[in-house]
């Protein structure tokens, strides 16, 4: 058997409701003023009341950072690690999407730490120890809550990712109640999102194994049996609490089998035309897989059946294009948007999106087939 590595959050509590129990584990670490990583909407919704409640309960003081904004800008984590620091913390909480998920990770790092940030970007860099760290996802698609990674948009629009064990949380919560009512859009490009995960940890050319095989072939049967009526029955808690738990086994799966070709060229979309992630991933996908095919049929034709049973018992080419043509229709029929025309993008910005794509080379390695400047923008183009 070929020598893998494989790491994962500490503790994961999964329960409806669990989010009131965050005060508890907070306490039990002996913090006693810790910073709530979130953003505006998620305070409006009153998403946020029950970890508050039951943090207050627990008798530890809160200072509450709201002002994540998708794509989190460089300045805005320094910002925040300033005034945390400030506030004298010594816990990080974040209820949130990914990008409140990801700040907290930094935060948790950098308020306890001289590193500057800039000296972090890149493979296992972080140096020192993070204060006490909980997360619990409001979408079902990063993963962010058991992976050791951080993006942040550094300048106008590049991504960097910060990639260490310490990012990882003491505790991942996964509350269905948290994604209820969560708009058909999001929930699907979400969602997509967290299949990409698990198909790109599969696939992945330098760290897959085993363990993230068997975690991406669940979370992909639970992802793909579920997405319609979470999409189409924003209420079921069913669906829902099937989608969290699928996006966190495709998040388990990619920390360990890093993704690929299809996040690198996603990453662009979401710089330049801040186009949602879920949705920049969707946008690519297809053409990236059919790009992969020759390096990566027999991968795919595995994975077939367990999101789209009618491809069952098929050749091995059938299920394998079958699958990159069910993934393509997915979107459709999700309601989604299918075309880059459709986010803005016209075919003058596709030599400065394929060399973007290219600088992506942590995630490029991992790719099944070589990406080369000139692959990516013929996918670029194919997905005009």
């Amino acid at each position: 058997m070929k020598p893998f590595t494989f790491q994962t959050t500490r503790s994961v509590l999964c329960e409806v409701g669990a989010t009131a129990k965050i005060g508890e584990i907070m306490a039990g670490r002996g913090c006693r003023k810790v910073a709530f990583v979130t953003d505006a909407m998620i305070m409006e919704l009153g998403l946020a009341e029950a970890a508050l409640d039951g943090l207050r309960k627990a008798g530890i003081d809160v200072w509450i950072f709201a002002e994540v904004v998708a794509d989190p800008p460089e300045a805005m984590i320094l910002g925040a690690v300033e005034k945390a620091r400030a506030e004298g913390i010594d816990g990080v909480v974040s209820v949130g999407g990914g990008s409140s998920l990801d700040t907290a990770k930094l935060i948790a790092v950098l308020a306890n730490s001289d590193q500057p940030l800039s000296a972090m970007y890149g493979v296992g860099l972080v140096e020192g120890d993070r204060l006490p760290l909980v997360l619990a996802p409001t979408t079902a698609g990063t993963g962010s809550e058991v992976t050791p990674i951080s993006i942040v948009t550094t300048g106008a629009s590049e991504k960097k990712g910060v990639v260490s064990p310490l990012l990882l949380p003491d505790w991942a919560i996964l509350d269905a109640e948290l994604t209820i009512g969560l708009p058909a859009a999001v929930t699907a490009a979400t969602g997509i999102d967290a299949m990409v995960h698990a198909i790109e940890a599969y696939t992945s050319k330098m760290r897959k194994n085993v363990v993230s095989d068997c975690l991406a072939r669940q979370a992909l049967e639970l992802l793909g049996g579920n997405i319609h009526a979470a999409c189409h029955q924003p209420e079921d808690r069913d669906a829902r609490g099937a989608m969290l738990l699928g996006s966190m086994l495709a998040g388990m799966a990619f920390a360990n089998a890093p993704v690929a070709a299809v996040h690198a060229l996603a990453y662009p979309l979401g710089g330049h035309f801040h186009v949602p992630h879920g949705l920049s991933n969707a946008l690519v996908l297809p053409h990236v897989l059919e790009f992969n095919m020759p390096e990566a049929q027999g991968l795919y034709a595995e994975l077939a059946p367990i999101v789209f049973t009618e491809l069952a018992g098929k050749p091995t080419a059938q299920r394998a294009f079958g699958f990159v043509d069910a993934l393509k229709a997915l979107g459709p029929a999700l309601g989604m948007q299918t075309r880059l025309t459709q986010v803005g993008v016209n075919h003058n910005n596709l030599p400065m999106l394929a060399e973007d794509a290219m600088k992506q080379t942590r995630l490029l390695v991992n790719n099944p087939r070589e990406m080369t400047y000139d692959a990516a923008l013929e996918i670029y183009e194919a997905a005009l």
